[in-house]
């Protein structure tokens, strides 16, 4: 560096999104933050929580480097836990409520949690995970959270838990005048998000501090929310911390609606209480609203954002909600990356016009992803732009993952060649629009030709009597692999296999129609996605059967 140029306190303090609450209290103090049911909080309110709930955790022995794990679905508590646990120095893990005990003592085991929050209606499930546990040198400390709009649920005596503290009492145990432990290192760990992946086997994914900042700046220009938005919370807290989205909100000054249940009829009547603009989920939350619309459905009060990550319901569900008022746009990422990297309006994928280019470009290319791309994955070399070589789609930037919980090979391997990559399989457009065709354990090799089973899974979807369908590859003698469809149908209805084939048949080329159809549920994992190993296994033994 050249001579009288410094890096101080005075020009360089590290990135933390605790400085997003502590600017909306002071700049927003009097205007809503959040709201559940029948309590509201403003930022000053939310603020002074979040301090007290900071210093009660200090006052129980937690401090930096120490992991916090939540049990909790979207409640004013799980959002707090987004500033207190990292203000307290402390790192914060968000658990999916759907886990089986198994699993979640699978998870507890890995994070070692100094304290344990649990939502009143998960409290079984982590007292029959903790049993699981009872070999652990110390108890584990939990604290119970009640919803306040409900009857309060007493948890049954367990030797595992000796001891449960009340939310609200460890609230009033926090002093207002506490001094937050601000990071010393920006990449320092905030959060740890798991995911099962392909293989169903949970992997810690650990968020720094910068990353989180930069990330919830991020999506400041991907969802364009800019100046105070009102969010409503249709996506998990424990999905990649919201999205990020909590630490967005605060940014912003904005408010966050936070359901009791969330259903199409639920989302539309917040969306005209509360004047909603923005919220984010999987797919089935558009079928939902789309079935929730009444005959004389007035139109919504303004464009309402709407973005989901995922294959998008059949056209005729899309339409119906543009029509209301409705702006869908489509992520696609992944946990490694924060959530979703690329977001585009629904409207302009199918336009060529300069204003589409210009938003699939900022779709793409978004602030802080530095480059998104598809390359070969052994010489690592981008695939040329002409919408047909397949590849590996890479990230590069800096909302990116620190790497997983004490799997440094893991860890190694994701990060090889200077990229993340992603094991997603994708072609580039010379629009510079990408479009994923699958993932690569999940590609069907038939006849030398590659099968795209999301594509597949896209016509199934379209049948009217279809609710979800999954695509996997089935053992051929001759051609290597084919497609082999699992359907669940919607409630009452009712199709045979032939009647499925024959509607593939109209929409795909001869190679890609599946050889053969399967009915019944589908076997999904904690997160909600469909575990395709386990179908891929009930594929084989199809293999020799007549069907």
């Amino acid at each position: 560096m050249e001579e009288g140029l410094v890096v101080c306190r005075a020009n360089h303090v590290p990135l933390t999104p605790l400085s997003f609450l502590e600017r909306a209290a002071f700049v927003y103090p009097k205007r809503i933050a959040l709201i559940h049911g029948n309590i509201s909080y403003s930022w000053q309110e939310l603020h002074g929580r979040c301090l007290n709930l900071a210093s009660a955790l200090s006052q129980l022995g937690v401090s930096p480097g120490h992991i916090v794990a939540a049990v909790v679905p979207n409640v004013p508590a799980l959002y707090e836990l987004h500033f207190s646990v990292p203000m307290a120095g402390a790192v914060l893990s968000a658990l999916n409520t759907q886990l089986d005990a198994s699993t979640l003592a699978q998870i507890l085991q890995q994070l070692e949690a100094k304290v344990i929050f649990v939502y009143s209606d998960f409290i079984e499930l982590v007292l029959q995970a903790l049993i699981i546990l009872q070999e652990k040198d110390e108890p584990y400390l939990v604290v119970l959270i009640h919803d306040s709009t409900n009857n309060v649920k007493e948890p049954p005596a367990s030797s595992a838990t000796p001891k449960i503290l009340d939310y609200q009492t460890l609230l009033e145990m926090g002093q207002p005048n506490f001094k937050i432990v601000y990071p010393k290192n920006e990449f320092d760990p905030i959060s740890i998000n798991f995911t099962s992946g392909s293989t169903g086997k949970p992997k810690g994914v650990v968020y720094s501090h910068r990353a989180a900042y930069l990330n919830a700046i991020a999506d400041i220009f991907r969802y364009e929310m800019w100046k105070s938005p009102v969010f409503l919370w249709t996506v998990d807290m424990f999905r990649c911390n919201g999205w990020c989205l909590p630490w967005t909100v605060a940014a912003l000054g904005g408010s966050n609606i936070c359901l009791r249940e969330i259903n199409g009829k639920e989302i539309l009547e917040s969306i005209y209480l509360h004047n909603v603009t923005h919220f984010c989920g999987a797919p089935m939350i558009l079928t939902k609203i789309a079935d929730a619309i009444g005959t004389n459905q007035p139109l919504l009060p303004h464009e309402v954002s709407v973005t989901v990550a995922g294959v998008l319901p059949p056209p005729e569900i899309l339409t119906k909600l543009e029509e209301l008022g409705f702006n869908i746009n489509n992520a696609y990422g992944m946990s490694e990356a924060l959530g979703p990297v690329i977001s585009m309006p629904r409207k302009f994928q199918d336009n060529s016009d300069e204003e589409a280019n210009v938003k699939i470009r900022e779709g793409i290319h978004n602030i802080m992803m530095e480059e998104v791309d598809v390359k070969d994955p052994e010489s690592m070399k981008s695939v040329p732009a002409d919408g047909k070589t397949t590849g590996e789609i890479m990230f590069r930037g800096n909302a990116m993952m620190l790497g997983y919980l004490k799997d440094p090979s893991r860890t190694e391997e994701a990060f090889e060649g200077g990229w993340y990559r992603t094991k997603d399989l994708g072609i580039k457009y010379p629009d510079g629009y990408i479009k994923l065709k699958d993932r690569a354990i999940d590609i069907i090799k038939s006849g030398g030709k590659i099968i795209s089973t999301l594509e597949i899974e896209g016509v199934l979807i379209r049948h009217p009597m279809v609710l979800e369908a999954a695509v996997v590859a089935r053992p051929d003698d001759v051609l290597g692999e084919t497609p082999c469809a699992f359907v669940k149908l919607k409630q009452g209805c009712f199709a045979t296999d032939e009647e499925i084939i024959k509607f593939c048949e109209d929409w795909l080329q001869d190679y890609m129609v599946p050889q053969a159809v399967i009915f019944g549920d589908l076997p999904l994992n904690s997160s909600g996605k469909i575990q395709k190993f386990i179908l891929r296994d009930k594929a084989k033994e199809l293999k020799c059967l007549p069907l």
